[in-house]
């Protein structure tokens, strides 16, 4: 039996970090172990929301990988001179703000590795501006519409399937125990009356329920005072018609975008790979840019049409279109492995609808 091909582990790092900062403009340490495959999203979402101690015992990989890992990102950095900045990491939970735990020791050089952010020296300083505004917004205070029995650990009171807790310091309260009780539930749905609420609201929370089937916390609604949900209430009701064709105007102006967007990426990749059939190339330009999909075409590199950008839309589409990469990803489960064992089909079809080689003009 055939042993897995390991890539070697700079490689790695430097495709991680390089995905993230094409997609953001920045790149934590976070980023990278994440786009590694060795820190769940779920994870440090538990972590942002105070349910884990410190978030280094959930990255699957052993403490020498780690640094070895932290070496090669922040030498990466350097390379491409990089701005670090520190950003504060705090809980989202009632009670003082606290900062969060990154290492299993609290070491503060560890500490601090995990806290800086690199920037990319490209982005004006207006943006750059506006990412640390971003990035050093205090947390949202959350509570939880919780999927399974629960008790609060202050009256002792029973909380059933679907009732609100919140986490204070890694311990579950009830609403009135922890001073919201009088909030009103405004579920999601429509997001001006949301945004307009919390806006007015001098004590806001967000409500979030744990998804078993995409290993996820998802927002459900808000909760807010009630003079704000009247008084955000009342504007919407005010100006429901102007929003209303607004949304129209938005519509058209959307699928204009879209199509601009579909049509200069589709010619992008016929500039890289003149030999693609054209409707391939407008297959791939759609299925990239498609509006909200998180997909490469809509990041902000795949606007810019950067060309490792279009080249990654590219070789996604021949993995899934023209080789058995997904039959065989369904069988090991193991990503890396099936993408090692197309490498070969994909690079013989860039070849194919790339520029034509020198002997061949």
């Amino acid at each position: 039996m055939n042993s897995k091909p390991q890539r070697p582990l700079e490689e790695r790092v430097v495709e991680a970090a390089n995905a993230a900062l094409s997609d953001q403009g920045y790149v934590s340490p976070i980023d990278v172990f994440i786009r590694m495959g060795w820190l769940a999203s779920v994870h440090v979402e538990r972590w942002r929301i105070g349910r884990l101690p410190n978030l280094e015992t959930m990255i699957q990989v052993n403490p020498d990988k780690i640094s070895k890992t932290m070496a090669l990102f922040q030498e990466w950095a350097r390379n491409r001179n990089l701005k670090p900045s520190e950003t504060a990491y705090l809980a989202r939970t009632t009670g003082p703000r606290c900062d969060l735990q990154f290492s299993r020791s609290g070491d503060p050089s560890i500490e601090r590795f995990y806290r800086t952010h690199y920037v990319s020296p490209e982005l004006s300083e207006r943006k750059q501006e506006k990412l640390r505004e971003k990035l050093s917004q205090p947390p949202e205070l959350v509570v939880f519409d919780i999927i399974r029995e629960s008790k609060c650990s202050e009256c002792e009171a029973e909380l059933a399937k679907g009732s609100f807790l919140v986490m204070e310091a890694e311990r579950p309260l009830c609403l009135e125990c922890a001073d919201l009780d009088h909030l009103l539930y405004l579920p999601s749905g429509d997001a001006t009356l949301t945004r307009r609420a919390r806006k007015y609201s001098k004590l806001s929370a967000v409500v979030v329920r744990f998804s078993r089937a995409r290993r996820r916390y998802e927002r459900q609604g808000a909760l807010v005072e009630e003079d704000a949900l009247r008084k955000a209430e009342e504007e919407c009701f005010s100006d429901a018609e102007v929003r209303a064709r607004r949304r129209e105007r938005d519509a058209v102006r959307r699928i204009d975008e879209d199509e601009k967007v579909t049509t200069h990426m589709a010619a992008k990749i016929l500039d890289l790979f003149p030999r693609c059939p054209p409707e391939e190339a407008r297959t791939i330009a759609e299925h990239a840019a498609q509006r909200g999909s998180g997909r490469i075409g809509r990041s902000a590199a795949g606007r810019r049409l950067e060309e490792e950008s279009v080249r990654l839309a590219v070789i996604a589409s021949i993995r899934h279109r023209h080789t058995h990469y997904d039959e065989i990803l369904m069988e090991s489960a193991d990503r890396a492995w099936a993408r090692a064992q197309v490498r070969d089909e994909i690079d013989e079809i860039l070849r194919a609808w790339g520029p034509p080689e020198p002997e061949e003009i």
